[in-house]
C-alpha cells in the first residue's frame, strides 16, 4: 500500500509541474494562482501543499524540468551540425512561436524568471548553461568550449528572434522575422 502511494504522490507531482508549465507559459508566472493551477492538474488547493512549500518552489522546480526537456530533445536529433540546423528550423518554426503553452519556456518566460528568487534564477541558470553546452558540443564536438560564445550568441539569437515574432500583430512581419532569423543564426554557426 504504501509503494502505491510513493508512486501515485510522484504521479500527481508530475502532472502538476506539466500542468503549470503549459499554464506559466501561456498566462505567465503571475497569471495564475495556486488554485487555478491545482483546477487545470483535477486537483484540491489543499492538495498542492503535500507537493510543493510554495509557489516560488514550484515555478523553480517548473523551470528546471521544463529546460531539462528541453535538453532531453535537443539529444534526440541528429548528430553535430545537421542536428543543430534542424534543431535552429524547428525552434524558429511558425508552429514554435504559436503554441506558446508547449514551447521553450525562456521565449515565453525569460523576462519574468530575471524577477524570480534565486531559486528559480538558478535552475534556469543550469538549464540556460545545459542548452549552450549542447550547442557547442554541436559546433565543435572535438572541443567545445572554443566556440562556447558562439554557442552563447546563437542561443540568444534564437530565443530573441522567437520572443519578437510572438510579440508582433503583423503576421507577415512575424514570419519574416523567423525566416530572418533562421538565415541569420545559419550564417552566424558557420
Amino acid at each position: 500500500m504504501a509503494r502505491y502511494a510513493k508512486e501515485h504522490k510522484q504521479v500527481t507531482r508530475q502532472r502538476i509541474i506539466e500542468t503549470a508549465g503549459r499554464r506559466f507559459k501561456q498566462d505567465g508566472l503571475d497569471g495564475s494562482g495556486i488554485s487555478t493551477l491545482m483546477s487545470d492538474a483535477g486537483l484540491t488547493n489543499g492538495a498542492f501543499y503535500a507537493h510543493f512549500a510554495s509557489k516560488d518552489a514550484l515555478i523553480a522546480t517548473v523551470v528546471s524540468e521544463e529546460l531539462n526537456a528541453q535538453v532531453a530533445q535537443y539529444t534526440t536529433l541528429r548528430p553535430g551540425i545537421p542536428g543543430l540546423e534542424d534543431l535552429i528550423r524547428e525552434y524558429l518554426s511558425p508552429e514554435h512561436r504559436d503554441q506558446r503553452d508547449t514551447g521553450c519556456p525562456s521565449a515565453a518566460l525569460l523576462d519574468e524568471i530575471g524577477r524570480c528568487g534565486e531559486a528559480t534564477k538558478q535552475a534556469y541558470t543550469d538549464g540556460a548553461r545545459a542548452i549552450v553546452d549542447e550547442i557547442a558540443a554541436r559546433l565543435a564536438p572535438a572541443d567545445p568550449q572554443s566556440v562556447r560564445g558562439k554557442a552563447i550568441g546563437l542561443y540568444t539569437m534564437m530565443v530573441g528572434s522567437l520572443q519578437l515574432s510572438r510579440a508582433l500583430s503583423d503576421q507577415k512581419f512575424a514570419d519574416d522575422v523567423l525566416e530572418q532569423g533562421i538565415e541569420n543564426a545559419l550564417a552566424f554557426m558557420r
